[in-house]
């Protein structure tokens, strides 16, 4: 078989860690452009604003921090290797972010506005960034697994 337009056998699809990566990515952009809906552009780093997403508590400067981690996740997605490094992102970035919750909701000094809810779906995102990083892929040709 010739090597023809779209026929180079180079594009053999997205593993599952890319697709989840992908998924993860579009889903929190969204999350973050929905939330300047909810909260605007005021009071950008206000704790306790009482605005949430489907119980999630949001604010401005939360709403940036999706964004962000949505566009990584769009960006890194494409290769494997990338896939792998933004679930290390998750893992260390959603990790950080439930410790800090831990200690921040209720309190004044909570510049993400957080609650509970906020601090189990950051603890479940960096067991999904774990998932990405370290779940095994097989290879198409002679069925191995690669990490």
């Amino acid at each position: 078989m010739s090597a023809t337009r779209g026929n180079t056998g180079a594009d053999r699809g997205l593993t599952w860690p890319q697709m989840l990566a992908a998924v993860i990515g579009a889903v929190y952009l969204l999350v973050g452009i929905v939330g300047f809906f909810i909260t605007g552009f005021d009071d950008f780093f206000a704790h306790d604003t009482g605005e949430t997403i489907v119980g999630f508590e949001i604010n401005p400067f939360h709403n940036i921090v999706h964004i962000l981690i949505g566009a990584a996740g769009l960006a890194l997605f494409r290769t494997l290797s990338g896939a792998r490094t933004y679930g290390w992102l998750l893992a260390i970035g959603y990790g950080a972010a439930f410790v800090y919750g831990l200690f921040a909701v209720d309190a004044e000094w909570d510049f993400l506005s957080l609650n509970w809810a906020d601090n189990w779906l950051h603890l479940v995102s960096a067991l999904a960034g774990l998932v990405i990083a370290l779940g095994p892929v097989r290879n198409a040709v002679g069925g191995r697994t690669r990490a």
